[in-house]
């Protein structure tokens, strides 16, 4: 596959990355930073500037807008009655960190043990750790643990309004741990959120990264459709993008990198010739590289909200009338400050689902409203809602190619639902989120339960609650497997080399082998920092030697 003679290279530099977002913004700026090599950023999307993306209460907007967001949904989910789900991924400088919910977790350090395990080398907890020290400014953290003056500003929830504490008071309550900072020594418990907000805004990669970087003479963002990655004997030499309805080359000197999402990558690399030999013959794709594993391995959070009545006129239902809105915006406008300047997402409770599982695999994320995540169907009264799901389902699914045609949609399965220890996990996450909620912290504020509903009770209504409102927490990932060579379902190398190919690497969540616990833009971002080392051939920074908290009674108690 060359460029041919009839496509103009409009640009060159030493380094080409795909993908402005939560791994893309960080390599962008750490391969820019000495000064001596040239980057060029490829960005389809356009300029996240405006209070819709920078307002962190306004969140929901972006992600529902065809301006920032790819506008992907799944092919019908067989185990959830047929429903087709959304798949957000941000299409605007800051890629998906622009459009996120902005919460803040690293996942556990036994998560990306199991990485190092599957053959991961190199991305075990203690390797990983001091890249989350490198991009971190989180200066109310153990200095040990958490880092002081990276790029990404990360701050706690406020927890003004009493329903954020009375959610850690009734984890306390119902026996479960209470942490001081889950993204430190200990994530197993309730505790306050973390944010990816700065002085009221949102800080997404762009913000944290980019834009200080784009100062730099070597660093450009060049706007454009990538339709494939031109390989030459065997070796990526550029990116060909449709611009300006005009097709060029971004011509790299030493490597392309793909970031473009765990959905777009594993669709540029078979667009490119990489991936399953069949099924790119199928679309009349040149086999560069039979890579089986590209686009397999996809893994998601699913979660479902239990929502309840407030007897307390306290809850983010009496804001959301159009003058309250117009209120709250008008004061961030001016101060970044107020109601506007938090995502909402103040409290968070990380537990085991039962005896013998030896860290976390449930999340609870809190919002003082009863509301959808997308902001749309709010309940008629006050109410408050925990969005919890299982962090490690067994189940996988795929991203495959429906067309050869660049702007072609790829067919996205997550196979939701589809072992059966999803279903018990997530029977033991609403009983468990009933029971938090039954504690004496809740009893000022507790009013009937909205959803499920109290008269849901047995496996059988459970499940039917399940199929029909569980919904995708946007944490795709794994569909570009970093492991073994000899693996043959890895698409990448422990260096996020793409393995049969020269000249070419994937850095962003479709490299997770597995998913990590919690939101996935902090371990996204770390991929990021990591890979800039591999790139620019550094050797990586020095091993960590601390350990992890783990409850000393995991064997015979889930709390």
């Amino acid at each position: 596959m060359t460029a041919g003679a009839d496509i103009a290279v409009a640009h060159r530099a030493d380094y080409v990355i795909i993908g402005s977002g939560s791994a893309g913004g960080a390599l962008a700026a750490r391969l820019s930073e000495d000064g001596s090599k040239r980057v060029i950023v490829i960005e389809y999307g356009g300029s996240d500037a405006g209070p819709l993306i920078q307002m962190p209460a306004a969140f929901a907007m972006p992600m529902n807008m065809a301006r920032y967001d790819w506008g992907f949904e799944t092919e019908p989910e067989p185990h959830l009655g047929g429903r087709k789900l959304v798949c957000p991924r941000g299409k605007v400088l800051g890629g998906s960190s622009s459009i996120n919910g902005m919460v803040y977790v690293r996942g556990h350090a036994r998560d990306f043990d199991a990485w190092a395990e599957a053959g991961a080398t190199g991305w075990s907890f203690a390797d990983v750790q001091p890249y989350f020290q490198r991009m971190e400014s989180a200066p109310h953290g153990d200095p040990a643990w958490r880092g002081t003056n990276g790029p990404l500003h990360v701050k706690r929830g406020d927890q003004h309004n009493p329903l954020f504490t009375a959610l850690v008071e009734a984890g306390r309550q119902a026996g479960f741990q209470v942490t001081d900072d889950y993204n430190g020594a200990q994530q197993e418990g309730f505790s306050a959120m973390e944010q990816t907000i700065h002085r009221g805004r949102r800080w997404s990669t762009a913000n944290a990264y980019l834009k200080p970087a784009l100062k730099r003479p070597n660093l450009t963002v060049v706007r454009g459709l990538a339709r494939r990655i031109v390989i030459e004997d065997g070796r990526a030499t550029g990116v060909e993008i449709e611009r300006g309805g005009q097709m060029q080359i971004i011509g790299a000197e030493t490597e392309v990198i793909v970031a473009a999402s765990s959905i777009n990558s594993p669709k540029l690399l078979m667009l490119s010739g990489i991936g399953p030999a069949a099924q790119l013959r199928e679309h009349g794709i040149e086999v560069i590289a039979d890579r089986p594993g590209v686009g397999e391995n996809l893994q998601d959070h699913l979660e479902v909200y239990l929502q309840q009545e407030c007897t307390q006129p306290i809850t983010l239902y009496s804001k959301l009338d159009w003058a309250s809105r117009a209120l709250i915006g008008a004061r961030w406008l001016l101060f970044k400050t107020g109601v506007g300047a938090s995502n909402h997402f103040e409290s968070v409770g990380f537990v085991r689902s039962r005896a013998g599982v030896d860290y976390p695999d449930i999340q609870f994320h809190f919002l003082p409203v009863a509301i959808r995540y997308d902001g749309k169907a709010a309940a008629r009264a006050h109410g408050f809602q925990v969005h919890v799901g299982p962090m490690r389902s067994p189940s996988r699914g795929h991203v495959r190619l429906k067309s050869a045609d660049p702007r072609a949609a790829p067919a996205i399965r997550f196979n939701y639902m589809s072992h059966d220890d999803d279903w018990r996990d997530f029977r033991r996450c609403i009983r468990l989120a009933r029971e938090v909620f039954a504690q004496p912290a809740f009893d000022p504020f507790r009013g009937p339960e909205i959803a499920p509903g109290a008269a849901a009770q047995n496996d059988a209504d459970l499940d039917e609650y399940i199929r029909e409102h569980v919904e995708s927490s946007y944490h795709p990932c794994g569909t570009c497997k970093m492991g073994r060579e000899s693996d043959p379902l890895a698409v990448v190398d422990p260096q996020c080399r793409v393995i049969g190919v020269e000249g070419l690497r994937v850095a962003d969540s479709s490299v997770f082998p597995s998913i990590t616990n919690g939101n996935l833009n902090g371990p996204s971002i770390m991929v990021g920092e990591k890979a800039a080392d591999h790139v620019l051939g550094r050797d990586p920074l020095p091993r960590s030697n601390l350990e992890p908290w783990i409850h000393p009674e995991w064997q015979t108690s889930d709390r």
